[in-house]
Formats: C-alpha cells, structure tokens, sequence
C-alpha cells in the first residue's frame, strides 16, 4: 500500500493559520498546496478570484480541486507545480499560504513576496513536531517572524524525510536523563532541539508496560535510547561518526540552563544561505 499524499485540514486549523495570513482587501495571494481545493476557496470568497493563485503538485488532487471549486461558485486560478519553486510569473505576492509542512523555508518564495508581506506555514522539522510560523519579508533578501502555536501536516514532497540507512559497530553506554523528558517537556525545548541540530530526525514509542524507546537519525549516524520502568538508568545505542544522543543531551540541557523558554520566545530568519532559529532577539542565533 502507498502513503496518503492529501488531507483536508480540520476547520479550526485552517482558520489559525489564516487569522495569521490576515490579508488585507485588494492582496494578491499565492497558496502552496491547493488540495480539496477548500482554502483556496475561502480566499478567493474574501479577495476575489482573480487575488489568489493556488499551486499543486499532484495533478488528480488539482483536478478534484478544481471541480469542488466549480461547484462553490469559485474560480481562483489553479497552477499544476512544485509548490517549492512557487509561481513566478504571478508575482509579487502580498501573502503566501502554505498548507504542506516544511522543514526548510524555499527561498523562492521570499523572492516572490512583496516587502512587508507575510508567509505563513507549517515549519516541521525533523525533530517532534510542527509549529506555526509567520515570517514578515524584509525586503533586504531576509524574512524574519515568529512561532504562533503548534501544526502537523502532511510534508512538502520534496522535504520528506529519508529513511534511516546506517550501519557500522554499535556504541553501547547508559544515560541518568529520562529520554521521555526530553521528548514531553515542552514545545519550547523542541524548537531548541530543531534549531541547533536541524538536521536530526527523530522518532519515539511508548509501551503499555512503560517503556519507551527513542530512535534518532542524520545522515550516516543513528542512536537509540530503551528507558524502562524497571532500569535507573536508560540503555542508549550509537552508530556512525555522531553521538546524536549525546548531542540532542547537550542541547536540551543548554535549553534548561537558560530557564526553559516557550516557544513563543523562539523565531525564525531566512537568508538566500538557509534559516536559522533564534531566542529572543534575531541576533542571538541558535
């Protein structure tokens, strides 16, 4: 069987992420993600057809769309794309709604945005889970924002996660911190966790017995951490030229000695050289 490609976003979602669009009448829109088609739809009811395209990479999901369009009554204009390009020929755009998770923000699309206009999206790195994000374009080839709650979508098709693919001798050693801490404790110490090491994946499950098993990937390296109730301490397993749980350790304990920040003091930059995640002020980088 293959994994699902499209859902449809319960209503409340969608209106968070556009009571953070806030677009003002006469703004040119572009979404990334037209999907059933829905959003687009309410878009267009509140600026007009002619205000808003919408791009979809998969051409069966645009062609429901489509039709579910038709039969509200309303004809934004579709385009058949890689929502990651964006839709050059239709801007600048005042706004960009995007209703695919991403872990890296697509510089096109700052390219493709007015100065002072906004881009809101899921932003879902690899570590945990998703966040609400609104990013202001600068107008200097920087976008700046915050994080506005907690998301989880479906991804943008070409930032999926790869698969874990490592091998080599195993590490074997013990951990006194409790990896369910570290997972549970706060949104604040995942977009810590997710911006100093952007390029860690993680995964956990937990057992009706009360185990709990943590596994993490980057590239040619892996870790696996195995807490049981019945252990004082917890087992951990690394692989490859990293200790990923040694640094994902070093980063959530750098988050507690700064007093655990919510997510709310945590924000975003991106640059033409990619993004970074920063606390409080944009120049105190992660």
């Amino acid at each position: 069987m293959g994994e699902y490609s499209s859902s449809l976003s319960a209503p409340g979602v969608v209106l968070a992420f556009l009571e953070l669009l806030d677009p003002y009448d006469g703004d040119e829109v572009l979404e990334i993600g037209t999907g059933t088609g829905w959003t687009a739809g309410l878009l267009a009811q509140r600026l007009g057809d002619g205000s808003v395209t919408s791009v979809e990479v998969d051409r069966a999901v645009l062609e429901v769309a489509a039709g579910n369009l038709r039969r509200a009554g309303r004809s934004p204009r579709l385009v058949l794309g890689d929502g990651a390009d964006g839709c050059p020929d239709g801007a600048p755009y005042d706004r960009v709604h995007v209703t695919a998770g991403v872990r890296r923000v697509p510089y096109a699309w700052l390219e493709q945005t007015r100065p002072g206009g906004m881009i809101v999206f899921p932003w879902m790195p690899g570590w945990e889970g998703g966040h609400r994000t609104r990013l202001t374009v600068v107008g200097d080839g920087t976008a700046v924002g915050r994080f506005h709650g907690g998301s989880a979508f479906m991804m943008l098709r070409s930032q999926r996660p790869p698969a874990p693919a490592v091998d080599g001798e195993v590490r074997r050693s013990s951990t006194d911190l409790d990896p369910r801490r570290v997972v549970r404790t706060s949104a604040g110490a995942d977009v810590a966790v997710a911006g100093a090491l952007p390029d860690v994946y993680g995964n956990h499950t937990a057992a009706e017995d009360g185990s709990f098993d943590l596994w993490l990937w980057a590239g040619d390296s892996s870790a696996h951490v195995h807490y049981a109730p019945d252990y004082r301490r917890s087992a951990v397993a690394q692989r490859g030229p990293r200790d990923l749980w040694d640094e994902l350790r070093d980063v959530f304990l750098r988050w507690v000695s700064w007093g655990g920040p919510g997510r709310d003091r945590f924000g975003m930059t991106v640059t033409a050289d990619g993004d970074r995640i920063w606390l409080d002020d944009p120049r105190d980088v992660l």
